[in-house]
């Protein structure tokens, strides 16, 4: 049997609060992830484009929160993940951070496909696209072949493994999310890594007090991730606190820091379990 590859851990607060927040945060993440067989990136925003009210807080800017997660690379030690909305964000980005990320609500649009995946083959870095939750899984498909057609224009790519998809769930009716866990499968026979976004996936969107944020059901982020390693996800987006109930954005949702690594370490024990069972039932060929 050949071996697992590492299992990717992204990890952080949703939103750069303060330098101290982050700081303070990856030092723990790295604590606690660093001794265990992950590839762990911290992530934190330096702008929530979507928030559901004008009065939402949406981070420090561009400027200032590369200037914070680049402080953090170099006190902490961490690998970084951050947002981009526009494709003028792209190559700024690309070149202090080790994965680019494109919102799920944004990850249709071409303009900023192209710019994200043309700065991080340029920047030498990993591309990675959240799904959005009015996507099937089998539309992703496209989402994967405009990046290969940059890919393929520019005759170059970091890695293998330098795109990646991530599930977050699907809309089901109003204020309410579902994750279909064979969606792992579908978007990996894409030739790419998916990752589960077990905090997202929990959002009850538009929920919160008032109908101004985002509510969540904090209680169903273990259940849900323990079912979509199982399901053969390949890594992890968590986003975390070490008080979510103070939280600047997705509080309801986050999960709680002093827990990660135990959590992280009980994920990784049943993808062991799991990748270990052999496989009964055949590959569905394709037409029939």
């Amino acid at each position: 049997m050949s071996a697992i590859k590492p299992f990717v851990v992204i990890a952080g607060p949703c939103v750069i609060e303060d330098e101290g927040l982050i700081l303070e945060t990856a030092t723990e993440l790295k604590r606690q992830l660093g001794p265990q067989k992950v590839d762990f990136f911290f992530k934190s925003s330096f702008d929530k484009a979507n928030r559901t009210s004008i009065d939402g807080f949406r981070g420090p800017g561009m400027k200032e929160g590369l200037r914070i997660l680049s402080l953090a690379k170099e006190k902490c030690g961490v690998k970084l993940v951050t947002d981009i909305h526009t494709p003028d964000q792209a190559s700024p980005v690309a070149a202090v951070v080790d994965f680019v990320q494109i919102p799920a609500f944004l990850c249709r649009q071409t303009d900023l496909v192209v710019a994200a995946a043309e700065s991080a083959l340029r920047f030498r870095r990993k591309l990675n696209i959240k799904k959005g939750q009015f996507l099937a899984p089998w539309d992703a498909k496209n989402i994967v072949e405009k990046v290969r057609a940059v890919e393929s224009k520019l005759g170059e790519s970091p890695d293998k493994d330098w795109l990646w998809l991530t599930e977050r769930g699907a809309s089901f009716g109003y204020n309410n999310l579902v994750v279909d866990m064979s969606a792992f499968q579908t978007m990996q026979k894409f030739g790419v890594p998916v990752i589960y976004d077990a905090t997202h996936s929990v959002q009850s969107p538009g929920a919160g007090a008032g109908g101004k944020s985002t509510g969540g059901k904090r209680e169903n982020i273990e259940v849900l991730a323990r079912a979509a390693v199982a399901a053969g996800a390949d890594g992890l987006f968590l986003e975390c606190h070490p008080n979510p109930a103070v939280a600047k954005s997705d509080g309801p949702n986050a999960f709680y820091l002093e827990h990660v690594g135990e959590f992280v370490k009980q994920l990784l024990s049943l993808r062991a379990l799991a990748n270990g069972m052999p496989k009964l039932l055949p590959e569905a060929r394709e037409g029939a």
